[in-house]
């Protein structure tokens, strides 16, 4: 099968396969609209062509670096109407970083409060555990 495209499309495992997107997840994005419905077969089978293999992956490529389904959508919409301006894409970029950075802010707070409990557990033997004291502390 060629890596550009295939005269017949791409079935969903075929999809999935290449995007590393679980076929249930293929699904759903056409559900939400994210992804548009492929052709099918005459069997009723999905037959994805090779525009909708690059919109899934960058999807995916969008998921992993955090950007939340709203956010894809927004981004997708920008390539859909194809009159959009890269000062768009970048001020969506900024404000996702911007979350992003937020997000870090809370996992280190996170991770000293854990790293404080931690430290007052002396791991023994007693049934008295500062660890759970702690979390049934009322704040």
């Amino acid at each position: 099968m060629s890596d550009i495209t295939n005269a017949r499309g791409y079935a969903i495992g075929e999809m999935s396969k290449r995007t590393r997107v679980n076929i249930e997840t293929v699904r759903y994005y056409e559900r939400i609209n994210i992804m548009p419905k492929p052709d099918r077969t005459t069997g009723g089978n999905r037959q994805y062509n090779h525009d909708q293999l690059k919109r899934l992956s960058f999807i995916k490529t969008s998921r992993d670096l955090g950007f939340s389904i709203n956010e894809i959508r927004a981004l997708l919409e920008m390539v859909d109407r194809q009159d959009f301006t890269c000062a768009e894409v970048h001020s969506l970029t900024v404000e996702h970083l911007a979350s992003v950075r937020e997000k870090i802010k809370g996992l280190r707070m996170l991770e000293k409060a854990l790293v404080g409990m931690a430290a007052e557990c002396s791991q023994g033997d007693v049934p008295e555990c500062p660890i759970l004291e702690s979390l049934f502390e009322v704040r």
